[in-house]
């Protein structure tokens, strides 16, 4: 008696798995192919907003340092009403009304100090500690006084205020292009 074996079938059942295998492979590597090109272009979008952002804290530290006055002519600047009891005075005196978070809010007026455009992109400031510096009432004894001056006496620089500024960069209405920047700045 012989059996009759039919092994054509084992071979489609091999080849579609090979397929199936070969398939689910070049998925992958088509999955990955676009994702990369997403992450790629979610890095390039960061990193301009990062370095419109850094050139927004350069065109802020003038604007404090010049204690809220434009020299600069920034393209619409607005300036928040608490801005010079932020320059002027420690954060222990700002008072309850003024805001001291972190937290940058675009479509809310109050959350932020200085806005201004730079190219496309809309720079928010806030200035959220002010430290007194190191000069006080006392200083007029740095250079005269009961001490002889002499080769041995070190004079300290007076450093007026430090701050404690947050900035947020991003294209109007496009909030996926932004950066968030967090500067000590020692004026």
């Amino acid at each position: 008696m012989t059996l009759a074996r039919n092994e054509k079938g084992v071979v489609i059942v091999f080849v579609l798995l090979l397929a199936l295998v070969g398939l689910i492979t070049i998925a992958g590597l088509l999955h990955m192919l676009a994702r990369s090109g997403y992450v790629s272009g979610q890095q390039k979008r960061y990193n301009t907003a990062l370095e419109a952002g850094r050139g927004g804290v350069e065109a802020t530290l003038e604007v404090v340092a010049d204690r809220g006055q434009d020299k600069m002519g920034l393209t619409n600047l607005v300036l928040g009403a608490d801005l010079d009891t932020k320059l002027m005075s420690p954060t222990e005196s700002w008072g309850m009304g003024v805001d001291s978070s972190s937290a940058i809010n675009p479509a809310v007026n109050n959350s932020y100090d200085i806005r201004f455009d730079l190219g496309n992109y809309r720079i928010y400031t806030k200035i959220v500690d002010t430290v007194d510096g190191n000069s006080g009432a006392d200083t007029g004894l740095l250079k005269a006084g009961v001490v002889n001056a002499g080769s041995g006496e070190v004079t300290v620089m007076n450093i007026p205020y430090l701050y404690t500024i947050e900035e947020l960069t991003e294209t109007p209405g496009n909030a996926s292009e932004r950066a968030k920047l967090s500067v000590l700045y020692q004026y």
